[in-house]
């Protein structure tokens, strides 16, 4: 288990280290949003998709099989990312493996942050997180990794070992 633990949360940081942005912009959103659509249907996920600043939503929208719960745990990722500028997965992975919960580690309060995949930091080369990509509806793991794909194609990189095993 911990072994597992660490070869994510080593596959999580080299993730963000090459999902990187040199412009992050409206366009972008939508351009990126609907990759993950499409990445949704394919994978027949019920998802719901947030592109959001730290002061507005550029892109949101749901598919078919979500419900407003959704809404909530996207809320909650996204807080956790805009506060931590790591994916919402590698604080969690980060977490399990120290045995620590997120009120103690980080005096984050469940009713406001979740430390579950599915939300990622918008990071630009320069300036750091400026945003948050979020999506919940399906177990944490696949939340993850549709977001990652996501950006991995919208970037033109491919994720080779830095992607997670299924």
């Amino acid at each position: 288990m911990t072994e597992d633990l660490k070869g994510d949360i080593a596959r999580l940081e080299q993730q963000e280290q090459i999902l990187c942005f040199s412009r992050f912009d409206p366009d972008t959103a939508w351009k990126l949003g609907g990759i993950l659509r499409e990445i949704a249907i394919e994978r027949r996920a019920a998802i719901a998709i947030d592109i959001s600043l730290r002061d507005r939503v550029l892109f949101h929208t749901v598919l078919d099989g979500t419900s407003t719960d959704n809404g909530e745990w996207i809320r909650r990722k996204r807080n956790t990312v805009l506060r931590l500028w790591n994916s919402s997965y590698l604080v969690g992975r980060r977490l399990a493996l120290a045995h620590r919960g997120q009120e103690e580690a980080h005096n984050l309060p469940l009713s406001d942050f979740a430390v579950h995949g599915g939300g990622f930091p918008i990071l630009m080369d320069g300036l750091g997180c400026i945003g948050a990509v979020t999506v919940s509806g399906v177990p944490q793991r696949i939340d993850h990794a549709i977001v990652a794909d996501g950006l991995a194609r919208l970037l033109g990189v491919d994720l080779a070992d830095a992607r997670l095993p299924e």
